[in-house]
């Protein structure tokens, strides 16, 4: 058990380090064509065979997600990861199709997605109608173990300045349908328009936060109070924060070291609540702002500091976070992961500036995609580093 912030009692439940777990969704490529197309319920029918209710279909049946059981060091992590990976590549192989990390389809066809067969997913076309029409995304979403729904919430509150931060860092989709965007994450843009998805509303407790949830579903903005998509959450049906607001990455590694990093930003901010920090208040529209300019620049821009709300360096800003969480990494060993996550950003830049260097070495687009593919199948190096890819 871990202690309860808000008075020192023990938290029912809870575990120390907490648990981690990721959802990863990627898209089904032609290989011929390099378009992003249907396969989701057969590939990942075919990869539970090898891995179970880890893989399940998502909203575009050009979609497909891979899971992780929960797990307590990033080394459990990479494993779960890696295995769900090759399995869904050789599934997605033996359909004639290829798995590819990306936060939007670099190629696919002008027409809508083929929505898969859930009551939730067609609801949300009725809801919202022509907004659907390439609603066709993938991203990382990292749960943290936190039994105690009020101090989710809580939590929740110092780490909502954190988002633009982890939107530069994990950029992964500059572009979609088939053209350069000028954004490192367009599946940002694709999202903000929503009135339902983005950084959650400040709350004072859990109340509050059920509370305004049922008032924007009234409005039909939210689908169902008891669901929100909002970056972070309580997660509905886990004892945990779920932070969602990061493309999906090219690399395991990458993935491990995000996840990672948003533990120890959860237990530091829990920490700051034990200390009776209510976590400043910053409003939604400024939240919304340094988002999209995350979204715009990615790793190579400025943005928004959250502890000063100054703009700086982005590569600056994450030298800052590390040393904001420094002792929780190095309570659970993850310092060095981490470390190894920012070098490479220094040295390679996000995934869109990798995307963009691809396509600039005279490939076009469909040699994007073989890259992202190759990328995605391409497993850790034994040494925390990635393997050389081939040309």
């Amino acid at each position: 058990m871990t202690t309860d912030p808000r008075d020192g009692s023990a938290v029912e439940g809870a575990i120390d380090p907490p648990t981690i777990g990721v959802e990863e969704e990627y898209f089904l490529i032609d290989p011929g064509t390099r378009l992003a197309v249907p396969g989701g319920p057969r590939v990942a029918a075919r990869a539970a065979g090898t891995v179970g209710d880890l893989v399940a279909p998502e909203f575009a049946e050009c979609q497909v997600e891979g899971r992780t059981p929960p797990c307590r060091t990033a080394n459990e992590v990479r494993h779960h990861l890696t295995r769900v990976r090759g399995s869904l590549v050789g599934a997605a192989r033996a359909e004639g199709l290829a798995l590819c990390a990306s936060g939007t389809p670099v190629l696919s066809d002008d027409g809508p997605p083929h929505v898969g067969d859930h009551p939730r997913y067609r609801a949300g076309q009725e809801q919202y109608r022509g907004m659907m029409d390439d609603f066709a995304i993938s991203a990382l979403h990292v749960h943290v173990h936190l039994p105690d729904r009020e101090l989710a919430v809580l939590t929740i509150n110092h780490l909502r300045p954190w988002l633009p931060l982890l939107i530069a860092m994990s950029a992964n989709s500059p572009f979609h349908q088939g053209r350069d965007t000028g954004y490192a994450s367009w599946r940002t843009v694709i999202r903000s328009r929503f009135p339902c998805l983005g950084p959650p509303p400040y709350a004072a407790s859990l109340e509050e936060n059920e509370s305004l949830a049922v008032t924007i579903a009234d409005t039909e903005a939210m689908l169902e109070p008891g669901m929100p998509f909002w970056d972070l959450r309580p997660n509905p049906r886990l004892p945990t924060v779920e932070i969602r607001a990061m493309d999906v990455p090219q690399d395991v590694d990458d993935a491990v070291a995000i996840t990672v990093l948003l533990r120890s930003l959860v237990v530091t901010a829990l920490g700051s609540v034990r200390r009776a920090d209510p976590g400043r208040p910053w409003s939604g529209e400024v939240l919304r702002a340094a988002c999209w300019r995350a979204a715009r620049d990615g790793w190579s821009g400025s943005g928004f500091d959250a502890l000063t709300g100054r703009v700086r360096p982005v590569a600056q800003l994450a030298e800052e976070m590390v040393r904001h969480v420094r002792p929780v990494l190095e309570r659970y060993g993850d310092l060095d992961e981490v470390t190894a996550f920012l070098r490479r950003l220094a040295e390679q830049g996000d995934g869109a500036r990798r995307q963009r260097a691809w396509a600039g070495n005279g490939a076009g687009p469909s040699g994007v995609v073989d890259r992202l593919v190759r990328a995605t199948a391409r497993p850790p190096g034994p040494d925390g580093m990635l393997s050389a890819a081939p040309a």
